[in-house]
């Protein structure tokens, strides 16, 4: 049975096969609440809010950790071709961020005035743990995929056919849920997929746990912005 599984796994790649394996959590955190009711238009704008600032905040800690995966793929990679996909990403980030800017203007937050909520906190030490130099690269990369994939999921399904997303939030929904976004997220998730196909079982128990990590934390991200926590 162990023997057709691990079969299984290399045929679909270990990614797949742990998505089917935690099929519920995944679900949680890319088909959750607030996504669902900014998809069927009932999203309250408070909650939308709270999430943007909240975020903003998230994705400044973001930077340096997609800096230290492109450090261990300097170090680790067997394909040079890794650290142009991730530098790809993290020059995205600039953009980013000067987008969340502008959305303060637009919606009236202050992010200076703006706390970490806990549910916020405790997922940026997540990150930062994931920094240390003990961490391999195969674990750090497929950390870095499940967050991109679990925005890049999410929105894409509240511009997806049948959603009645607000138009003022369809710019928003857009960014992460855009086809570009989407190849780029395919394009971590093979380069995940490449190194735990060599990974050693330590590794790979490493890399199951911080994907169910990922999840968790996002699941947390969401419920924080809709008030439950």
């Amino acid at each position: 049975m162990e023997e057709k599984a691990k079969s299984e796994e290399k045929k679909i790649g270990m990614i797949e096969a742990w998505l089917r394996k935690h099929r519920l959590v995944y679900t949680a955190a890319t088909r959750h609440p607030l996504i669902l009711s900014i998809r069927d238009g009932t999203i309250h704008i408070a909650s939308f809010k709270t999430w943007l600032a909240q975020d903003y905040l998230f994705v400044r800690a973001f930077v340096p950790f997609v800096a230290s995966v492109l450090i261990k793929a300097w170090k680790e990679s067997d394909d040079s071709a890794d650290m142009e996909v991730i530098l790809g990403g993290m020059a995205s980030l600039e953009d980013e961020i000067s987008w969340f800017k502008k959305e303060a203007n637009k919606w009236g937050i202050p992010y200076s005035d703006v706390v970490p909520q806990q549910a916020n906190i405790n997922y940026c030490r997540f990150l930062e743990s994931l920094m240390s130099p003990d961490v391999e690269y195969t674990v750090a990369i497929t950390a870095f995929w499940a967050i991109e994939a679990v925005y890049q999921e999410s929105f894409a399904h509240c511009i997806g056919e049948g959603s009645e997303t607000p138009a003022e939030l369809k710019e928003t929904c857009a960014r992460w849920g855009n086809e570009g976004f989407g190849q780029y997220c395919q394009s971590l998730q093979k380069i995940a997929n490449r190194r735990l196909q060599k990974a050693s079982d330590d590794e790979l128990k490493k890399a199951e746990v911080v994907l169910l990590s990922v999840l968790e934390h996002e699941v947390e991200f969401w419920n924080m912005s809709r008030g439950n926590v």
